[in-house]
C-alpha cells in the first residue's frame, strides 16, 4: 500500500490562527487553574496567621521574595481576568453578544478590564492606606 504524499494535511499551529475569542477562552480555563493552584498559597498564609508569632514572621520572610510578589500578583490578575470573562459569559447566557465584531470588542473589553482592576488594586494596595 503506498502513501499518497500529494493529499493536503491539516492545518497545524505554524499554519492555523488562533482567534482572539479562542486565546481568551484557552486563557479563561488557565486562570482557573491558576487560581486553585493559589489557593494552596492561600490556605499557607492563613495557617500562618493562626500559628501565632514565629509562624507568622516565616511567612512573611517567604512571602517578601520577589517570586512569590509576583506569583501574589498573578494571582489577583487571574482572579480578575476570570471574573471579567465570568461576566461576559453572563451576557452570553442572556442570548446576546454572538456577532465576531461584538466578540472580539468584548474580549479586549475584558483584557482592559482586568488589567485596569489589577492597576488599580496596585495603587490602593500601595498608596491607599
Amino acid at each position: 500500500m503506498a502513501i499518497n504524499i500529494n493529499r493536503p494535511t491539516s492545518p497545524h499551529l505554524q499554519v492555523y490562527k488562533l482567534p482572539l475569542t479562542g486565546i481568551i477562552s484557552i486563557t479563561h480555563r488557565m486562570t482557573g487553574v491558576m487560581l486553585s493552584a493559589g489557593l494552596i498559597l492561600f490556605v499557607y498564609i492563613i495557617s500562618a496567621l493562626a500559628g501565632g508569632e514565629n509562624s507568622y514572621t516565616a511567612m512573611q520572610s517567604v512571602m517578601s521574595l520577589w517570586l512569590l510578589k509576583l506569583l501574589c500578583w498573578g494571582f489577583i490578575y487571574a482572579l480578575f481576568f476570570h471574573l471579567c470573562h465570568g461576566v461576559r459569559h453572563l451576557i452570553w447566557d442572556c442570548g446576546n453578544s454572538f456577532e465576531l465584531a461584538t466578540l472580539n470588542r468584548y474580549a479586549l473589553i475584558e483584557l482592559a478590564a482586568s488589567l485596569a482592576l489589577t492597576l488599580l488594586t496596585f495603587v490602593w494596595g500601595c498608596y491607599g492606606y
